[in-house]
Order: C-alpha cells, then sequence, then structure tokens
C-alpha cells in the first residue's frame, strides 16, 4: 500500500473511534526506519484501546500490514507499528509529558479531517474560540 493511502487509512480509522488532535508528520529526514509518525489522543484505556485495533484493524482490511502493536496492557500509550507509519496513541496525561510533537513535529503534513472544513497543518492547533 503506498503511503498517501496508508496514511489516509489510518486517519480514517482514528477519526471512526473519535480520536482526539490527530497530528501527521513527516520524518523521512529524520530517520530511515519510517516515513509518517500520526499522533493522536485517546481519552481513557478503553478508548485508546480502541483506537489502536481500528487502526489495525482497517489497515489489515484494506491490504496493508500492522507489524507490531503495543501498550494494549495499561492502554496508557499504545504504539502500532504500520511499517512506513507509526502510530502513538496516547492518553492527554502522557501527552502532555512526552510533547512527541517536539521529537517528531519539525516536518507537519497537511491533513484533511472529518472535523475540519478545510486543510489543517499537523503542527497548528485549531483556532476554538470564534
Amino acid at each position: 500500500m503506498d503511503l498517501t493511502k496508508l496514511q489516509r487509512v489510518v486517519i480514517d480509522a482514528l477519526e471512526d473511534v473519535k480520536a482526539q488532535d490527530i497530528r501527521v508528520y513527516d520524518t523521512t529526514a529524520l530517520t530511515d526506519l519510517f516515513d509518517r509518525v500520526i499522533i493522536a489522543t485517546g481519552s481513557s484505556n478503553r478508548q485508546t484501546r480502541s483506537l489502536a485495533m481500528s487502526v489495525k484493524e482497517d489497515v489489515n482490511a484494506k491490504g496493508g500490514e500492522v507489524i507490531s502493536v503495543e501498550g494494549l496492557e495499561t492502554g496508557e500509550w499504545v504504539l502500532v507499528d504500520c511499517g512506513d507509519i507509526v502510530v502513538h496513541i496516547l492518553q492527554p496525561a502522557l501527552r502532555a509529558y512526552y510533547q512527541l510533537e517536539g521529537m517528531w513535529g519539525a516536518k507537519p503534513v497537511r491533513v484533511k479531517l472529518a472535523a475540519d472544513k478545510g486543510l489543517v497543518k499537523a503542527s497548528e492547533p485549531e483556532d476554538d474560540e470564534e
């Protein structure tokens, strides 16, 4: 599966289970191991597990391959390795503490999210004060 299609499948799977604050980063200049990092927030252990399983099932159903899923035991931080894309699904406190955007966020990818009417830059928070 090509990178663009895989990225769309992952984002759609996260949105289906109501992931919050989805961000996508291009990591091709940072590592040869994968091309994208997707970071999302789940509000509870149950939701982070459900988000990870949604990604795994949808990627497999569309012909992609999930290499590994880590962190399902606690559900606080679940990592889904889809080869070219690594998905981090964290609860809000862990996401704020670890600040993965600082490590991977040098090159945000513009993606269209279902909740948005247009394109949103992955590293820019939405303006909720309108």
